[in-house]
């Protein structure tokens, strides 16, 4: 695609990593013809979160992003879109045609205090996607205000998901979508049919780019959570998520094919396309599916003759403005099933974890190696 080329060319913004915080947007916050500061809510620690306003035609957007403070990808897909809306190089048609006939309210970062902390819920510890009906913080109040005062005709909630997930193409979930529902019957409404046909039109796009690795969430019905808030209030929502592509842990691939689907949303790839999908097709985006691990072991000898396999998850842990990643230990001898986004076989060799010859479930790996060589392990 042509798009892929320019993307690394002239798109992708100066954001990069994991550790996304509002010191690393604010920078890039310039006022400019085509995007607007419309105004700023504050955090439970009076951080500021910035509303934009992108375009001025009739069709409104309401979009928001890491809602969970360790959620960034969708972020820097966000800045890769701002950075692509303000370009004058390419694509000026499709740009002047969505400013024209839509209005984005985007708030890039609604959870600052999280992204500090780099922790999924805010500096109450609440989970502001559990928040939607009781409005108990700071931030769940500007989020629902907004989305009073817009009156949206969709709204984008953007999320990232764990690297636990795959799909039953014994692939990973690169990028996994939902409609949610709007009751808990999970009626099929006239809301939720509009949303599936954007999700249809962005899986027939991402399948040139990552056949086989596109899912969906299961839609059982939450009234506390913001997306099935917002359905049950007849405006179409949709859930991204970003997952994890091979090799991608700093979800720099990722945060590529959320700005495509993006690009397919507004138009500007493949524009229309949604008007000519049948809801029907979002069925058939395979459900998500807990099956994976970071790291598998393979052919572990824990006693002559008795061989284990060992899956391993990774931590990930804040630590001087950087995140590390700490192999834990989370199963021994898992089901069959479960796949691995690295596999290593260990030839039925011992091991000495952390020096040590037990193998304990939650244990976190700072050393590994061979018993008999001292090799080490490189996971």
């Amino acid at each position: 695609m042509e798009i892929v080329n320019q993307y690394l060319t002239h798109f992708k913004s100066a954001l990069k990593g994991r550790y996304i915080t509002f010191e690393h947007i604010e920078p890039l916050l310039k006022k400019s013809p085509r995007v607007e500061i419309l105004k700023y809510g504050v955090s439970e620690k009076g951080k500021n979160i910035p509303l934009l306003k992108i375009g001025n035609g009739p069709h409104k957007i309401l979009a928001w992003s890491q809602m969970h403070g360790n959620e960034s990808t969708t972020t820097k897909a966000v800045f890769d879109f701002l950075k692509f809306i303000e370009q004058e190089k390419v694509y000026q048609n499709e740009i002047l045609k969505f400013l024209d006939q839509n209005t984005l309210f985007l708030i890039p970062m609604l959870n600052p205090d999280g992204a500090e902390l780099y922790t999924r819920n805010n500096a109450n510890n609440i989970d502001l996607n559990r928040d939607a009906k009781q409005l108990t913080q700071k931030e769940s109040s500007f989020l629902d205000a907004v989305f009073t005062e817009v009156t949206p005709d969709l709204c984008l909630n953007l999320h990232d998901q764990r690297t636990i997930y795959g799909l039953n193409t014994n692939k990973p979930a690169t990028v996994s979508f939902l409609s949610p529902a709007a009751n808990s019957s999970r009626s099929v409404t006239p809301a939720r049919k509009k949303a599936m046909n954007y999700i249809v039109a962005m899986n027939n796009l991402l399948q040139d780019l990552i056949p086989d690795q596109v899912g969906r969430y299961d839609d059982t019905f939450n009234s506390n959570c913001v997306g099935d808030r917002f359905t049950s209030l007849r405006v179409p929502t949709i859930l991204f998520e970003a997952g994890h592509y091979p090799d991608d842990y700093q979800r720099e691939k990722t945060r590529e094919f959320i700005f495509y689907a993006l690009l397919n949303v507004f138009g500007i790839l493949k524009p229309d396309t949604a008007s000519q999908t049948s809801y029907d097709e979002y069925f058939n985006i395979p459900e998500n599916k807990k099956n994976y691990c970071d790291i598998l072991l393979q052919n572990v000898q824990v006693k002559p003759g008795v061989y284990i396999s060992i899956a391993i998850q990774y931590e990930e842990v804040l630590s001087e403005k950087s995140i590390d990643f700490i192999p834990v230990i989370k199963e021994l001898s898992p089901k069959e099933h479960l796949l691995a986004h690295k596999i290593i076989d260990i030839g039925k060799e011992m091991i000495l974890i952390n020096s040590q010859e037990n193998i304990y479930i939650d244990d976190k790996i700072y050393t590994i190696c061979y018993k008999n060589t001292g090799k080490e392990i490189i996971l």
